[in-house]
């Protein structure tokens, strides 16, 4: 797949980040990792990123990672396509990069760079660095401490073709405006605030409707229904929705830091698609916690 064709996937649809399975002793649970990409790949998501945040990049070896990957590829071949997650220190994104284009992904979501400071020049050498490294399609991701600006990104596009996506993670409308205004279509936009789905609406109003979704990895046709919603305009049934799941959802994730991806990994085991726990810093949600959102979900009825 070419850079264009994947800015193509890009344009529509919703997006997702599975999970990644772990066994008991926190060690890469292939079996299980293969068995959630076949229950979630039919449900019509547009493409799946492998090793993103909520599968847990930040805690994995570079060992790890290429299994991951291909592990992806190999079990949604010909069903979705697979987009891998990269980052970390520059280097290291550009071996996870190259990585992933062997292992046959169909481009990299570059994650941030994680811990220091740096200045848009020395961000701007860091997307650089991992761009020509590859030649499928980079989507970058304002978030933390990687915080692009719209200038910093139209002189990154015009030396680098294979840069064709822009994911936002921050939440900061008029910068996400400037952006969007800058550089037009030449990127493909994915929201991606955690929880996604509470800034839908606000996103296609801006002129970018596309999103990624977390909670897709425990109730994929909910996610279904609410993306339509947002793409028909259809207000009544978002609101709905957002009300009787989101928002209390979002005052369970709220309770604890790190929730974001913890929650996600206790509602796939709610609706018996379990993923092993989440690996150290990240702590499981408590047994109150864990109840209150298994009666939540019991309340949207079979996936």
């Amino acid at each position: 797949m070419n850079p264009q064709d994947l800015k193509s996937i890009m344009g529509s649809g919703l997006l997702s980040f599975p999970l990644t399975d772990f066994d008991a002793e926190g060690n890469f649970d292939k079996k299980g990792y293969t068995r959630r990409l076949e229950w979630l790949a039919p449900y019509g998501a547009s493409a799946l990123f492998a090793a993103g945040g909520t599968g847990e990049f930040f805690s994995l070896t570079a060992d790890e990672y290429p299994e991951i990957i291909k592990t992806a590829v190999d079990t949604c071949r010909g069903k979705v396509p697979i987009i891998a997650g990269a980052g970390g220190p520059t280097r290291f994104a550009i071996q996870c990069a190259q990585a992933a284009e062997r292992a046959g992904a169909h481009g990299i979501l570059l994650l941030p760079h994680y811990l220091t400071e740096a200045g848009q020049e020395g961000l701007a050498a860091h997307v650089e660095a991992v761009c020509k490294s590859v030649k499928f399609g980079v989507i970058v991701y304002n978030r933390g401490q990687a915080k692009l600006m719209p200038e910093t990104l139209a002189k990154l596009a015009e030396r680098n073709p294979n840069l064709i996506g822009f994911k936002d993670g921050i939440g900061d409308i008029e910068l996400m405006s400037s952006i969007f205004l800058t550089m037009g279509d030449r990127f493909a936009y994915l929201g991606g605030l955690p929880t996604a789905e509470v800034y839908a609406a606000a996103y296609k109003a801006l002129g970018t409707p596309v999103y990624s979704s977390a909670v897709f990895n425990f109730i994929p046709k909910t996610a279904m229904q609410f993306y339509e919603a947002v793409r028909d305009d259809d207000m009544a049934t978002q609101h709905r929705l957002l009300k009787d799941f989101f928002m209390p959802y979002l005052a369970i994730r709220n309770k604890g830091q790190g929730y974001a991806v913890s929650i996600v990994k206790a509602g796939a085991k709610i609706v018996g698609h379990g993923a092993g726990p989440v690996r150290a810093p990240l702590t499981d949600l408590k047994a109150d916690e864990y109840a209150a959102l298994e009666a939540l979900i019991a309340k949207l009825g079979p996936q």
